[in-house]
């Protein structure tokens, strides 16, 4: 991999986006957003993984992030792996009516690759951009929660329950992840 592509200050917040293949609107069921909740939660009490600020859409997930113990690069490889899994079995096992359709995608996904695996759910990389700048954390914390506006699924940042908009709005949301704002 690039160094590039590389988390190379873990403690430096850290811009992040995570993509469906195909960009398929997966992120639409509350049991997938769920399984990305559980997993981050995880990831914040297991492996020092601070959150910043995050949003998460119908085909991608963009968050801010920094960790102090655990590289950023192994933890986000962990994450991807472990809700792949995840995802795939859920899908599996819920009433899913696009079921055969999805696995069918991520399958194909997978035999297109040289890895291995059964079923391939997120796109390979994360495209890390250091924020070592108050401009630079500005602009991709509004540019995350302004992104379910901007793509016309709803007409509020507040409207759009994943998300950390309201955690910056000095408004408290039980069951939201916990952030630590930037501001």
């Amino acid at each position: 991999m690039s160094e590039r592509y590389k988390v190379i200050d873990s403690e430096t917040p850290t811009f992040v986006t995570f993509t469906i293949v195909g960009w398929v609107d997966l992120f639409i069921r509350r049991d997938y957003t769920n399984i990305l909740y559980d997993s981050l939660e995880y990831c914040i009490k297991e492996k020092g993984l601070r959150i910043h600020a995050f949003v998460f859409m119908t085909s991608h997930v963009h968050l801010i992030l920094t960790s102090s113990s655990v590289p950023l690069n192994a933890i986000i490889r962990d994450f991807k792996k472990h809700t792949s899994r995840e995802l795939i079995k859920a899908i599996k096992e819920i009433p899913e009516s696009r079921r055969e359709w999805l696995l069918n995608k991520f399958s194909y996904a997978a035999n297109r690759t040289i890895r291995g695996s059964h079923y391939k759910v997120w796109q390979d990389g994360f495209h890390p951009v250091l924020l070592d700048t108050n401009k630079k954390l500005k602009q991709r914390v509004d540019y995350i929660h302004y992104n379910p506006i901007d793509t016309g699924l709803v007409d509020a940042e507040s409207n759009w329950a994943h998300s950390s908009y309201l955690a910056y709005s000095g408004d408290e949301i039980s069951g939201h992840l916990p952030i630590i704002t930037l501001w």
